[in-house]
């Protein structure tokens, strides 16, 4: 029988990927402002209701964690098996969000192993979960990877074995935006924009290659730079990064994911992240 925890906790996920997506405006990624255009207006509805399909999934991770009580090699095989059923349910709703799905499940269930763990002690543990193989998971060549041989960038799985330093400066860019006065959402663009001027994004990687990453590196330190999105001069800089990310058709989809799971930890009861 599944513990109501598990469900609250996917509930908890689910809730922060959809904050991410509606966040506006977002450089080069879906957000609101694609209900007014004709041509994503459909994409994006298929991306909230996709967030939605995710649900049971993430609560069989956290039930499968809270079941198995510590961070072994069979936890990690069954979250695998458990992520290919819900990346396949992400299809049938519309698809994407398949990073925050690899994200936010290593969240959910190591948030189910220990319920009193702070948000780094959470990272911490899903760095336990992933030091394990996957060796159920099948042998495909994914774009990740791709990356991973040709440029040597991480990507998400080397986000999560590393403890997730992403999520973390995320948080830490979240509570310095609060505490100077910025509103809340100024505080998540800020913290986007921290997760985006340092990740080596496969997907980004992928699309611009090495010196487009660089460039979306130094337009979102920019931002940062003059001051934050609660600035005239940072919003300012944020409006032109967009402007240029949607012209060249560039979007830092591991940055919505990774903000995703930052999200999800400063909801949690305890608000700890650091």
């Amino acid at each position: 029988m599944t513990d109501p925890r598990d469900a609250v906790l996917a509930d908890t996920a689910v809730s922060a990927l959809t904050a991410q997506l509606v966040l506006t405006p977002k450089p080069g990624l879906p957000d609101l402002r694609d209900l007014t255009e004709r041509t994503t207006r459909a994409d994006h509805r298929a991306l909230r209701w996709s967030a939605k399909a995710l649900a049971p999934g993430l609560t069989a991770m956290a039930a499968a964690a809270r079941r198995t009580g510590r961070p072994t090699a069979p936890l990690r095989a069954e979250l695998g098996s458990i992520g290919r059923c819900a990346e396949h349910s992400l299809r049938l709703a519309g698809g994407g969000h398949r990073g925050a799905l690899w994200t936010l499940g290593l969240l959910v269930a190591s948030a189910a192993l220990d319920p009193s763990a702070t948000g780094e002690g959470i990272a911490e543990t899903a760095k336990r979960i992933v030091a394990h193989t996957d060796r159920t998971a099948p042998l495909k060549a994914t774009r990740g990877s791709a990356m991973a041989v040709k440029y040597g960038a991480a990507g998400a799985r080397g986000e999560a074995r590393a403890g997730f330093p992403h999520v973390r400066r995320a948080l830490e860019a979240l509570a310095a935006a609060r505490a100077a006065g910025a509103a809340e959402a100024q505080a998540r663009l800020d913290a986007l924009l921290t997760v985006m001027s340092s990740l080596r994004d496969s997907e980004l990687l992928y699309v611009a290659g090495p010196l487009g990453l660089r460039q979306v590196h130094a337009g979102a330190r920019a931002v940062l730079e003059a001051g934050g999105t609660a600035t005239p001069a940072g919003a300012e800089a944020l409006a032109a990064l967009d402007t240029d990310l949607h012209r060249r058709g560039w979007s830092p989809r591991g940055s919505a994911g990774i903000l995703a799971g930052a999200l999800f930890l400063d909801a949690l009861p305890t608000r700890a992240g650091t």
